[in-house]
């Protein structure tokens, strides 16, 4: 009988440890980046708009992989008149390893695979840019199904290209640390866009576990 008690105690000691070993393993975690912006003068009204929902999985109890997969458009109005019109689909699978600091506390490294693809719709002028992004940040676990990150970018690798229906194609490489990956000033001129980004360096949002 003794016997038996200690295995049995052994046994639930072994899948209790197993089950602190797991951690967030086989959680699915969904979020989503949201941002507009509008600049107007007089009749002029530029406006920039991205969704970006992002879906993962924790693989182990410290390493997560996803994707996000979203659309933003880039519109320049003078009046009534549309003088440029932009839709990017944006895809970037990512990795993060997450280091508990304290209690429900996590530190996580992320690095990102952005490609954003498209075209400005008036000039036929297409549009494409991929990158490598090294951010990191901090996730706090508030219960079963629901967390909170902040996270900033620490480095960007990014080449963006312009081609027009006629004429040469215009290729700019930008390195950043610590910083925005822009977009040079021609790019947003060609695009008809209020903002010089494509992407930006801090994000703060909800997560939800499942």
């Amino acid at each position: 009988m003794k016997k038996i008690i200690t295995m049995a105690i052994l046994a639930v000691m072994t899948l209790s440890a197993s089950a602190q070993d797991k951690g967030l393993q086989g959680t699915w975690f969904a979020t989503s980046q949201f941002g507009y912006q509008e600049t107007k003068k007089g009749n002029d009204l530029n406006t920039s708009f991205m969704v970006l929902p992002i879906l993962g999985n924790f693989i182990s109890p410290s390493v997560a992989i996803g994707a996000a997969v979203g659309y933003s458009n880039i519109k320049s109005k003078s009046g009534s008149v549309t003088n440029a019109n932009t839709g990017l689909l944006v895809v970037e699978p990512l990795v993060r390893k997450y280091w508990n600091v304290a209690g429900s506390m996590f530190f996580f490294g992320q690095l990102a695979l952005p490609v954003i693809s498209g075209k400005e719709k008036q000039s036929d002028l297409k549009v494409n840019q991929t990158g490598l992004a090294a951010s990191g940040g901090l996730d706090m676990v508030l219960g079963k199904h629901f967390s909170v990150e902040f996270s900033y970018n620490l480095a960007n690798l990014s080449v963006t290209t312009l081609k027009p229906k006629t004429g040469d194609k215009t290729t700019t490489t930008d390195f950043s640390l610590a910083h925005v990956a822009n977009v040079e000033s021609a790019y947003n001129s060609a695009l008809g866009g209020s903002s010089s980004s494509l992407t930006t360096p801090l994000s703060f949002g909800f997560k939800f576990l499942f």
